[in-house]
Formats: C-alpha cells, sequence, structure tokens
C-alpha cells in the first residue's frame, strides 16, 4: 500500500493532526506539507513541501501532480475539501477528504535530543493579532520570571528552521505564548506551556498535553500580568511535584477565568 497524506495549513494546525496522520501510515507513506513543516515530519518515508508538487495548479490548468498523485493507492487530503474545482479535477483518484479541524485525540510528539531543562521562554506573537496578548504585558511577564524572548527584538524568528527551534524549545523548563504555532510546538516537545487564548475555542485548539495552564479572557486584554504570573507559579509548583519530565497525558481541564 502506498498512502499519501497531503495536509496544508498554519504550523498549530498541522501539528495537532500529526497523531492521526501517524496513525495512517503505511508500507510506504509520502506527506506533502507546509515548506516549514516539513522538518517535523517524523513519520513519513518521503516528505515534500506542497508548493513543489504543483498541487495548487490542479483544479485549474494541467499540473505535474497528476502524474505523482497516480503512483498511489490511498490519498487522506485535508487539501481541498472546500474547493470544488479540485475535488472535480481529481474525482478519478483515490482520494479521502478530511475538514480542516484537527480530529479530538491524540497528543502530538515530536523527537528531539533529551538536554537539561534550563530557561523559561515567552514567545509574544502569533499569525493573528487579534490572538496576540499586548507585547508590553509579555514584556513584563519576562522582566519577572527572567524569561528569554523566542523571537528577536524586532520580531523576526530566533530560530527559523522550526526542527532546530524544537530542540531549543525542549531545554526550557516553561513556555508562556499565544494560541500559536510555536505553542504547539512547545509542547510537542514536552515542555509545560501557559497558553493564552482570546477570540478561538481552546476545547479544540489548545495544546494537547497534561502539563499546562490556559488562560482565556475576552477581549484579551482583560488577562493581567498576574494572571500570567499565578498560572506559571502552579505549573512550575505542579512541575516540582512531578518525578518524571514526560508532559505527555491528557489534557486537563481548561481555565477560562
Amino acid at each position: 500500500m502506498r498512502r499519501l497524506l497531503i495536509r496544508p495549513g498554519a504550523i498549530g494546525d498541522c501539528i495537532l493532526t500529526f497523531p492521526a496522520m501517524e496513525d495512517l501510515r503505511a508500507h510506504y507513506t509520502e506527506v506533502w506539507a507546509p515548506s516549514a513543516v516539513c522538518p517535523l515530519v517524523q513519520f513519513a518515508d518521503r516528505v515534500r513541501p506542497i508548493a513543489s508538487t504543483g498541487l495548487d495548479l490542479v483544479g485549474l490548468t494541467e499540473s505535474p501532480a497528476f502524474d505523482a498523485l497516480a503512483g498511489f493507492d490511498d490519498i487522506v487530503s485535508w487539501y481541498g475539501t472546500n474547493r470544488e474545482d479540485f475535488r472535480d479535477a481529481v474525482a478519478r483518484l483515490p482520494f479521502r477528504f478530511f475538514p480542516a479541524l484537527p480530529p479530538p485525540l491524540g497528543t502530538p510528539r515530536i523527537r528531539v535530543p533529551e538536554v537539561e531543562r534550563t530557561r523559561i521562554v515567552v514567545h509574544p506573537f502569533s499569525a493573528s493579532l487579534s490572538k496576540n496578548w499586548p507585547l508590553d504585558r509579555f514584556q513584563a511577564v519576562a522582566t519577572a520570571l527572567d524569561a528569554e524572548f523566542a523571537v528577536n527584538r524586532d520580531g523576526t524568528p530566533r530560530i527559523a528552521d522550526l526542527y532546530e527551534l524544537a530542540c531549543w524549545l525542549r531545554g526550557a523548563k516553561l513556555y508562556i505564548g499565544n494560541d500559536s504555532g510555536i505553542t504547539h510546538l512547545a509542547a510537542a516537545v514536552g515542555t509545560p506551556v501557559v497558553a493564552l487564548f482570546g477570540p478561538m475555542d481552546p476545547a479544540i485548539w489548545a495544546p494537547r498535553t497534561a502539563m499546562r495552564e490556559i488562560i482565556r479572557r475576552l477581549p484579551m486584554e482583560e488577562i493581567g500580568v498576574a494572571d500570567v504570573l499565578a498560572a506559571a507559579t502552579r505549573l512550575l509548583q505542579r512541575i516540582r511535584g512531578t518525578e518524571s519530565d514526560d508532559a505527555g497525558g491528557d489534557p486537563k481541564s481548561v481555565r477560562t477565568g
């Protein structure tokens, strides 16, 4: 069985789908994903960036993707679910389509080298301004906890390659960030996280780890620095009381406050 898994989307969306994708492994498994996410896919025989396949042209014009697609016995796709032109174009191929929402099961795990956890990390950004807690409050939290920022002062990534960033995040004893792909990345390498939510529903989009504290307010400006510091203190106390540094397990209840 040659199976192709096609997963577009943002970093966090992809990471949340990893457990389902791993369950779909076949004798030969190939994954097409966003280029940034490709270094994180550890369960496939081959990984290709979607942009390199010509998939975006399918349904619009002739595409080299057809030759590649024809070589698979089964194609599981989160791509094209809502594109009628795409679905019509691949109707004769063995496609199965899934919605963008992540399956409500499984704990994503990205394997990285074990390192000593010595730092507290803060990541103050996300893909949407509506999901960003005020930067000055992140700075206040970082000062209070003597934390390191996961980005440069100009907002550019401190480490661009996501796998290298994952390795760096593994060295954190605590991570604090918005509802973002990097928050999911931290959780997936076993780092305890404090995640700040606003418009999105944490019941669906929260990082899947037992070692977490989630704060949600609408608007997000109602989250105070004291709220975040209290959540960080609770989580650090739980870490000290845990014999193992394994952050896996079933998610705890969401704090909405």
